[in-house]
């Protein structure tokens, strides 16, 4: 008797420690675990009989992903907080968000010892991002491409070499953002992937002419409703409290952050810590497959 009322006591601990959203069983000891129960416990080297009889294989499959450390000591309830709903996009008028729902974007990259790190970060809370890429930081890194890719995040386009488009034609506009294209296709077809159509203007320059061809050309805009400024020159503490007073004040949005720059890398913990601890939701943009067909030949045909 003595050694249940440690069991419990360790489990009920654990549970405190850990932030469980429900109260851990009592145990019954008359109870026999299933042998689905059994098999997981020898599988995952379980000894505690609460653990045993409380073990459920189905939720625990669900929950492990290749890019998540199981042994990371990170809890269910984090594992599953920010994950909100897959949203499928073909036109600009399916990027709705509702009440509470957040699209976390990065720019520039990828860039080694940023961009790895980030993933790592995002892993850990099960958020998933786009990171919308330069084609010549794509052709030196290649396979961070592919590693943003086989983590789950999406990845989209930012012109070649991040120049102002306002300052170009249509034809050299839609020339450069191809250019860039093509370097995140090479990066990507060797594991039979291909970049979203998804877009974002380099420093959000645009006109109406600009934003009518990017669309003909069967592109999806990624516009911004909350602007990290992470590429000011502030501490990621400053980082951090901008974004989240400006993602309050709105109540949802598509964030910019940058994956190029130390400080985002240091503030993004903290920030998806808050979004978890604030009730909001990470939506996952994916883009629907006539999209991918139709920009491909569209972007082709403007070249």
């Amino acid at each position: 008797m003595l050694c249940v009322r440690v069991v419990l006591a360790s489990v009920c601990l654990c549970a405190w420690l850990t932030g469980c959203a429900k109260p851990p069983q009592r145990l019954d000891q008359s109870a026999t675990p299933t042998s689905q129960q059994l098999a997981y416990a020898a599988q995952n080297k379980v000894t505690s009989p609460l653990a045993v009889q409380t073990a459920n294989p189905e939720i625990d499959t669900k929950i492990r992903t290749a890019s998540i450390n199981n042994d990371a000591g990170l809890n269910f309830s984090l594992r599953r907080g920010l994950t909100g709903r897959d949203l499928t996009i073909e036109t600009q008028a399916d990027v709705k968000l509702a009440a509470g729902e957040v699209v976390i974007t990065f720019d520039d990259g990828p860039r080694p010892g940023k961009t790895d790190t980030i993933l790592d970060i995002l892993d850990q809370y099960n958020a998933k991002a786009t990171f919308l890429m330069l084609g010549q930081a794509a052709q030196k890194h290649p396979g961070l491409v592919r590693e943003v890719a086989k983590r789950g995040h999406t990845v989209g386009l930012h012109t070649h070499t991040h120049g102002d488009l306002t300052k170009v034609n249509l034809v050299a506009a839609l020339a450069e953002i191809e250019r860039g294209r093509q370097p995140l296709v090479a990066a990507l077809s060797p594991i039979n992937k291909a970049p979203a159509p998804f877009f974002r203007f380099p420093y959000l320059a645009q006109n109406q002419k600009l934003r009518r061809a990017v669309n003909n050309a069967g592109l999806v805009i990624m516009d911004v409703q909350i602007d990290s400024k992470d590429y000011y020159k502030a501490s990621s503490a400053e980082v951090l409290q901008r974004t989240l007073a400006r993602l309050d004040q709105q109540g949802k949005g598509i964030v910019l952050f940058h994956d190029i720059h130390q400080r985002t890398v240091d503030m993004l913990p903290d920030f998806l810590a808050e979004l978890k601890s604030r009730g909001y939701k990470v939506v996952a943009l994916v883009p629907d497959q006539r999209l991918q067909l139709r920009s491909n030949t569209l972007l082709a045909q403007n070249n």
